[in-house]
């Protein structure tokens, strides 16, 4: 199991960015969260195999239909892994 931290810029709150990566995130069986930040930004924490954070990451690139992806930073995750499901916050 892994974990990575993702933040997404651009317009990103606002479109369902959050509750649209959860129902991908879910689809591939990823656990963690996604969190609007008070900067404009979304914060995405995800738990799974590389293959399947790697599709998710894909996939945070363009977002929902609403969303305007100006770019997509990811880095591993060191915090806490305890996830149980996908929440957002």
């Amino acid at each position: 199991m892994m974990a990575r931290r993702c933040i997404v810029t651009g317009r990103v709150q606002g479109v369902f960015f959050r509750t649209s990566a959860r129902q991908e995130a879910l689809a591939l069986g990823i656990t963690g969260r996604a969190t609007n930040l008070a900067d404009g930004t979304v914060e995405v924490i995800m738990c799974g195999s590389e293959e399947k954070l790697d599709r998710l990451c894909q996939w945070l690139e363009y977002g929902p239909p609403g969303a305007r992806v100006a770019g997509v930073r990811c880095e591993a995750w060191t915090g806490s892994v305890n996830f149980n499901g996908f929440e957002t916050a």
